[in-house]
């Protein structure tokens, strides 16, 4: 039972599962110099870890989905939870560089599947018009682990050794295959189909969504990267206060999905709009203004919103277009997600290396974010006018899963 404001517990479950998975994630980067010390490896090679758990990421949502598609959905998230910690904890006992490497790479996958099949478990325990709303509270695990997950491993692993911090994830992953257990409905999948769910993928409109997640993570994505570098080398800010200011983003990240949860059933390309011109505008800002720490630091909260406010109208787009089989078009969303973040790197490169300042990633970033917003537009006026034509001038505000998932 709940209250008619409140969402069903199994969401805010889901959530917590998301946090305690999410925290491995950004607890590698805090403790990498750590890593290559104890296995005996440079910094660049320790670096492959992040990005043998960003691979998994992006491959292994859109097969999981498919393979899962005949399983009970809490049956897929506690298998999901279980290979992830079992990968954690088997690359942290082996202490062996390659094995780690390779687990890594598994438990990306394991991570990828279990928010795949959150993200549709979440829009099923809901009615239509909160689905957009239930995505972002399970979302807004994710930006708790920015926030928290990865910090507070990273102090736990000062304080005893750099495994220390993903014990903790492994047992509070654990914690979460109990909660899923005792707090979500054993019920099975709705008859999915493997040629439903590839005919729904055809859609070119779920592609251009996909198009608006990969520009729009990959440009906040890309100035958070370097948001360190420019707080020290351009701001001048004490290095003791550059945690706190990126902490600032995380925040305002956990604002944001709030926000956007609450707006984008009703107003999807509202927030997909505001999100992409301020992502765009507070971009530039940081470029011009980085000088100053009084513009700085407002700055960051801002952007943090403005990044994740989006997020809930994605999948609430996602789950309009592709309502009558959701699972890989979900999967594929999270794939996007990883994809635009690994992206960054690339992007930033291409501009530090010809020995630009390192405020030119935000002028990156903005045009990233301006490339974004005629897709924002075309998405708009054809959901608009799909929805008009099938139920006779219906705004594409209003939920309108049956008319374009079956286009």
């Amino acid at each position: 039972m709940t209250t008619p404001n409140r969402l069903p517990t199994g969401v805010y479950l889901l959530a917590f599962s998301l946090f305690a998975m999410g925290s491995a994630e950004f607890l590698m980067a805090g403790v990498l110099p750590s890593v290559a010390a104890d296995l005996g490896v440079s910094l660049p090679t320790a670096g492959t870890l992040i990005t043998a758990f960003a691979l998994g990421v992006v491959l292994g949502g859109p097969p999981f989905a498919v393979l899962s598609l005949k399983w009970p959905r809490r049956t897929a998230l506690m298998v999901t939870q279980l290979v992830f910690a079992a990968s954690i904890a088997a690359g942290l006992l082996a202490d062996d560089y390659l094995i780690l490497l390779i687990t890594r790479f598994v438990a990306g996958l394991a991570y990828a599947g279990f928010f795949a099949v959150a993200a549709v478990t979440a829009i099923s325990l809901v009615t239509p018009d909160r689905n957009a709303r239930a995505s972002g509270v399970v979302v807004a695990g994710l930006s708790v682990a920015m926030v928290a997950g990865g910090p507070a491993g990273t102090l736990l692993s000062h304080f005893t050794d750099w495994t220390g911090g993903f014990w903790g994830v492994v047992g509070l992953t654990v914690v979460g295959v109990v909660g899923c257990a005792v707090g979500l409905p054993a019920t099975a999948s709705p008859a999915p189909s493997l040629s439903g769910e590839l005919r729904a993928m055809r859609s070119p409109r779920l592609w251009g969504v996909y198009a608006i997640t990969i520009l729009s993570t990959a440009a906040y994505m890309v100035s958070f990267n370097y948001l360190a570098a420019v707080l020290a080398d351009v701001t001048s800010l004490p290095t003791v206060w550059i945690p706190a200011v990126l902490a600032l983003f995380g925040i305002g990240a956990f604002v944001g999905l709030s926000l956007g949860g609450r707006i984008s059933d009703r107003l999807p390309h509202h927030a997909l709009l505001g999100g992409v011109l301020g992502i765009c505008l507070f971009s530039v800002l940081l470029a011009v203004f980085a000088a100053s720490v009084w513009v700085v630091v407002p700055l960051v909260f801002l952007l943090g919103i403005a990044a994740f406010v989006l997020n809930p109208a994605l999948y609430g787009r996602v789950f309009t277009i592709a309502g009558s089989a959701p699972t890989l078009a979900g999967a594929t969303t999270v794939s996007a997600f990883q994809l635009g973040i690994s992206l960054t790197p690339l992007f930033a490169a291409g501009v530090l290396n010809l020995g630009a300042s390192v405020t030119a990633v935000s002028w990156i970033g903005a045009g990233l974010a301006l490339l974004a917003v005629p897709l924002v537009l075309v998405d708009g006026y054809r959901g608009r006018r799909t929805t008009d034509g099938a139920h006779g001038a219906v705004s594409y505000r209003q939920p309108a899963v049956t008319a374009e998932a079956t286009e």
